[in-house]
């Protein structure tokens, strides 16, 4: 199986990416991140997670339910004997899809535009590479300005602002629930759809030693994320006590979203 085909995917992939280039910058992320990474709502986890059920519009590889991306992952990580909060990462990397919940289309953040959800992140406020996917569609970005833009030589990634989506929704919310995870853990969770870092090579002229230091366990997460998807689904009651107990050992039962 060919993996980010994105020249013979369908046409909702193409369309979700034109959107997200043109809406996604630096205004539209701060005004994303004010709405929804203020955590008011309490829930049960397991109640949560089994409700990320949304078809990723922006993959061009599988169309199956993310339900079940979650265990193929985890259990590659496990299968090859990574540590426990390894795992976990990879159970729940794409948790932050939840976000749908409480979306709206004219934010891209519903279960039927997902722009604002979903899709290979970039840095705005600054210019787009061209290795990005889709280039084409850069020019319809506000902030696609000089190289710099906004921000200074080796600011470091946890200091400028990407694209608003799953990933950082599910950073700001475990940290908000206190959950305590390695530093690589958070690289993983926050950068996993940067592939213009982490696999294009792009904004070394941001990074700072931090991200030097945890850009290879980043690439390694995303072999597991990224070549672990199988139209076979795995038979989820049969590991399912194993996540659980897994979880309760990081995550509270109830959790703020």
């Amino acid at each position: 199986m060919d993996f980010r085909d994105y020249d013979n995917c369908n046409d909702n992939v193409r369309t979700l990416y034109r959107e997200q280039r043109k809406y996604q910058n630096l205004s539209f992320v701060k005004k994303c991140l004010k709405k929804y990474c203020t955590f008011k709502n309490y829930n049960n986890f397991w109640e949560l997670f089994e409700k990320v059920a949304l078809k990723d519009l922006s993959d061009p590889d599988l169309d199956c339910e993310n339900f079940y991306h979650f265990y193929q992952t985890a259990e590659a990580i496990r299968k090859d004997g990574h540590p426990k909060w390894m795992q976990l990462v990879g159970l729940i990397h794409d948790f932050g899809k939840i976000l749908y919940l409480k979306g709206c289309d004219s934010d891209g953040t519903s279960e039927s535009t997902q722009w604002g959800i979903v899709g290979d992140t970039f840095i705005v406020g600054c210019k787009i590479p061209g290795t990005i996917v889709y280039p084409e569609y850069n020019k319809l970005n506000m902030d696609n300005h000089d190289t710099m833009g906004i921000y200074h030589k080796n600011i470091g990634l946890n200091n400028v602002y990407c694209s608003f989506g799953h990933d950082e929704y599910l950073y700001r919310l475990l940290k908000h629930n206190q959950v305590n995870l390695p530093p690589e853990a958070y690289y993983m969770i926050r950068f996993h759809s940067l592939y213009l870092w982490h696999d294009k090579n792009e904004y070394s002229y941001l990074e700072n030693d931090e991200d030097i230091k945890y850009k290879p366990s980043v690439k390694l997460f995303n072999k597991y994320d990224l070549y672990t998807k199988d139209k076979d689904n795995k038979n989820i009651s049969e590991i399912k006590e194993y996540y659980r107990s897994l979880v309760r050992k990081f995550i509270p039962e109830n959790i703020y979203w």
